[in-house]
């Protein structure tokens, strides 16, 4: 079962003036993949906030999904992208796409948002909406990737999820001529 995280950018949440209920929403679906929850952080909207839990956790070997929620829009606070974009070293554009191109099916505000998606390593990020509805509703939009790069090919002795380092060392290693 594969490691993951939730950070939530919500200035009101990390003062306490505001139960954070998107974070624990999207925890909590977490075990649909199936991936197991170590960590929830929730951090202020700032830039420097959110880029640093996010480096903590790119730390743990152990995690290959961070999802963050909130900060995703086009008020001066949102900058939940900004603060990603510096850690992603391989972009998914097709994956925020995919998260506007299915909200906007709920609701015409999806094409405001800034969210980003991308691999740091072996670890995907993935911006998400703030709300507890538009996380479930992305959710379940990713639930079909998140099961294909997470699932049972994240199992020991599995093949490798491709785009990910451990499926190039894979492809090195078959490539590379044995000798008897």
């Amino acid at each position: 079962m594969v490691g993951a995280a939730v950070i939530t950018a919500s200035d009101r949440s990390s003062r306490g003036e505001r139960a954070d209920a998107s974070g624990p929403a999207l925890a909590a679906l977490l075990e649909q993949i199936p991936a197991r929850l170590e960590a929830l952080r929730v951090v202020p909207d700032t830039v420097r906030d959110i880029r640093g839990a996010l480096r903590v956790l790119l730390k743990n070997p152990g995690l290959k999904l961070i999802l963050t929620t909130g900060g995703t829009g086009v008020t001066p606070r949102d900058v939940t992208p900004e603060a990603t974009a510096p850690l992603i070293e391989r972009a998914l554009p097709g994956v925020a796409l995919a998260l506007r191109w299915g909200s906007y099916r709920t609701t015409p505000f999806a094409m405001i948002s800034r969210a980003i998606a991308g691999f740091h390593g072996d670890c995907l990020i993935v911006n998400m909406p703030g709300s507890p509805r538009a996380v479930t509703e992305c959710f379940g939009i990713l639930l079909p990737t998140f099961r294909q790069l997470f699932g049972a090919g994240a199992e020991p002795g599995a093949e490798p999820v491709a785009g990910t380092a451990g499926a190039r060392e894979a492809r090195v290693a078959r490539s590379s001529p044995r000798r008897a």
